[in-house]
């Protein structure tokens, strides 16, 4: 039976954050291994959360436990909250006695990929809060300062050259149409959401993501660790090698990551080597992450092979991540020269014929 996220309806779900999920993870992990019963553990963690969604759903989740429900089966019900790598993390534990060790490994896995995205975002804010600033400062000229000079211009009837003409000319579309393309970019950003969730949508900005100049080495390098953090994770349960591929592909975040390893889990229903497939993608898994691979294969300690290519590229974000402010900065301030110099001229040039006529 397909479950159902149940967890849409309920309000203010998108306040259950990656830090209290990583608690909730913790403390259950800590609880079970003192020897009390999952249902009673679940019951002092819903009491203990603040969230009154969590609250909600670890609770539904104790109540069904102590009628005799799996816990695995229980989380399945709320995939807005929990993935299917928790879930069959959880389930695989269930079923070999080692819950407490594989709840553990959900721990590490959701926290080394929250610290990533935590230092990328971190590193986007300050650009994206100069970019935003800038275009706040350049419509709110075009509105109220533009208007004014120009109407000088206007009056002394003076010959205008193309640069302050377009100013002129733009300045009145923001003033006349403001609430127009206004209305018009929130329809568009609505309208973008939805298209790059549909399966095209997906398939045009994904390859975007892997083929764009400097973004392309960043993004891969995020979702190769996200890729071999997942894999080593599951290896380290008693999932199966096939099924383990097969929820790595559906967690990895990419069309064409996944639509790859997708291909590795057949090939390796048929009897094949995960590095003999690997290199099949030379695009998608670099040399290293073949050699390494297929080093683990043969040593039998892939899920350590895994976890060091997973810290190998998350260190490389990282530092990517920290030099990024120091590269984007001179870029900021050259688009600031650009505007603020656009602006500075579609003005003085006016100005400075108008001088020349007195």
């Amino acid at each position: 039976m397909k479950s159902i996220d149940v967890t849409k309806y309920i309000p203010f779900l998108n306040h259950i954050s990656t830090k209290e999920k990583l608690i909730f993870i913790r403390n259950l992990s800590v609880m079970i291994k003192s020897g009390i019963t999952l249902s009673q553990v679940l019951n002092t963690l819903s009491r203990q959360t603040e969230n009154k969604a969590f609250k909600k759903i670890l609770t539904d989740i104790a109540v069904n436990v102590d009628k005799g429900n799996q816990f695995s089966e229980e989380l399945k019900k709320y995939p807005g909250v929990f993935d299917e790598l928790s879930v069959n993390m959880v389930k695989a534990g269930e079923l070999s006695g080692k819950l407490e060790e594989n709840l553990n490994q959900i721990y590490i896995q959701i926290k080394k990929q929250h610290t990533l995205l935590t230092k990328v975002r971190n590193a986007l804010i300050y650009p994206s809060v100069v970019l935003v600033a800038m275009a706040i400062i350049v419509v709110l000229m075009m509105i109220v300062v533009v208007p004014k000079i120009t109407q000088i211009f206007e009056e002394a009837n003076a010959t205008l050259p193309m640069a302050t003409i377009i100013l002129i000319k733009s300045s009145r579309m923001l003033r006349e149409h403001g609430l127009l393309m206004t209305i018009g970019l929130i329809i568009f950003l609505i309208a973008f959401i939805k298209f790059k969730k549909t399966k095209i949508g997906k398939k045009i900005l994904h390859y975007f993501y892997i083929k764009a100049p400097i973004l392309s080495g960043i993004l891969k390098k995020i979702y190769l660790a996200r890729f071999a953090r997942t894999l080593s994770s599951l290896l380290r349960t008693d999932i199966q090698i096939i099924k383990s591929f097969d929820i790595t592909a559906k967690v990895i975040g990419n069309y064409y990551y996944e639509k790859a390893i997708l291909e590795i889990e057949k090939n390796l229903k048929k009897g094949q080597n995960i590095d003999q497939v690997i290199s099949n993608y030379p695009k998608l898994f670099p040399p290293m992450v073949q050699e390494m691979v297929s080093a683990g294969e043969q040593s039998g300690a892939l899920d350590k092979m895994l976890e060091d290519i997973a810290n190998f590229y998350e260190e490389e974000v990282s530092n990517i991540m920290k030099a990024l402010p120091t590269i984007i900065e001179p870029i900021l301030i050259v688009i600031l020269g650009i505007a603020v110099g656009g602006l500075a001229v579609a003005i003085i040039m006016p100005m400075y014929s108008l001088t020349q006529q007195f």
